[in-house]
């Protein structure tokens, strides 16, 4: 089986496992204990809060542990949002939905390409705006938005920006894009730490109200015991996918150019690329006999990929993205993400490119 879909999860690498293993066995106190047990676990989850401030050039006291991107994306919604909200129609449905709340909610367009245009952006601001949400990288076409110029565009009107970063920590500087945004989101399991964890980083100065109550944890922000093995873990596989970056971006980008020229080359109009200024680690790609069933064709001869986002898996509706982008609901319904990882191999890019067209031209549109 080869395994294409790294944008719906990663597997755990084992030297973030040999990290968090201790504090699964032996040091497994709760970190709110006084006792010797909780203190080792408390003195853990800070050198991770610290260590993932470092990587991210922030205060520890920025950075917040979640259970992953999609609390991350809920808590800077409602955490942040005043008066009105200003969303991408490309955001994760947890920002979507969330930004649905709120009575004055804005929906900023994006061109066919899938960007958000600074023009567009700045007339879907209005004077009520608090807050701004758009993404680093979408996490269905991969891709990257220009927050460099949406952030001047959001300090000029005094309009706070989140970017869910959840599928950008792997290949895109996080360090510089906080330069431009006042909060991020991040999970663990998108760059080989495990699932169930993640963080909310905002900057000093920012009013952000409780997410959980009933607890202390998190500067009595985000009540719950804290997932202290998690957290360790999310901390070094932070490290390492931020570290490594730049190599591991080239090398996907490899695999996937490869990958599309063959597909591209075999299908002719039978196939179209989704989205243009993208990370290297994923292709969405539209099919003219794509959908659910092309999809469960690739799984029975060997390819794992994805509709698109994994958390809207089980739904048959089509693509929000690909509508946003101007696909009609047929084509929308007819996209294909493929995700390249660490493990892929130029070999197994070759034999899927192959196993995608075989699937593609044995089926009747």
């Amino acid at each position: 089986m080869i395994y294409l879909d790294y944008a719906a999860t990663t597997p755990l690498s084992q030297e973030v496992f040999e990290a968090m293993l201790p504090y699964l066995r032996e040091d497994f106190g709760n970190a709110d204990s006084l006792h010797a047990y909780g203190r080792k676990a408390a003195y853990a989850v800070e050198n991770a809060r610290e260590r993932v401030a470092n990587v991210l050039g922030v205060a520890p006291s920025e950075v917040y542990f979640t259970s992953g991107g999609t609390e991350a994306d809920n808590w800077a919604v409602r955490g942040m949002g005043e008066g009105g909200v200003c969303v991408s129609s490309v955001e994760h449905r947890a920002v979507l939905e969330t930004a649905n709340a709120f009575r004055k909610t804005a929906v900023c367009p994006v061109t066919q390409e899938g960007t958000v245009a600074p023009e567009r952006f700045a007339a879907a601001l209005t004077p009520e705006t608090g807050l701004a949400c758009v993404m680093a990288v979408n996490n269905e076409t991969g891709c990257v938005q220009p927050l460099k110029e949406l952030s001047a565009l959001c300090k000029a009107r005094g309009v706070l920006l989140f970017s869910d970063c959840v599928q950008a920590a792997g290949e895109c500087d996080l360090k510089e894009i906080l330069t431009y945004c006042d909060a991020i989101a991040l999970s663990a399991h998108k760059i080989y730490g495990p699932k169930g964890v993640g963080a909310l980083v905002v900057k000093k100065g920012v009013r952000l109200r409780p997410l959980l109550t009933g607890g202390e944890q998190e500067r009595k922000l985000r009540g719950g015991t804290l997932n202290v093995a998690g957290i360790v873990g999310f901390a070094r596989a932070l490290e390492i996918a931020q570290r490594d970056r730049e190599t591991f971006s080239a090398r996907v980008r490899v695999l996937r150019d490869t990958f599309e020229k063959a597909i591209c080359s075999a299908l002719g109009g039978g196939v179209k690329i989704d989205g243009t200024n993208r990370i290297g680690g994923i292709s969405h790609l539209t099919f003219a006999c794509g959908g659910a069933s092309f999809l469960s064709a690739l799984d029975l001869a060997g390819v794992a990929a994805a509709a698109g986002a994994a958390c809207s898996a089980h739904s048959p509706t089509p693509s929000h993205v690909l509508l946003a982008m101007g696909a009609d609901r047929e084509k929308a319904l007819r996209g294909v993400r493929f995700s390249f990882g660490r493990a892929t191999s130029g070999a197994e890019t070759d034999e899927a490119a192959r196993t995608v067209v075989a699937c593609a031209q044995s089926r009747r549109c």
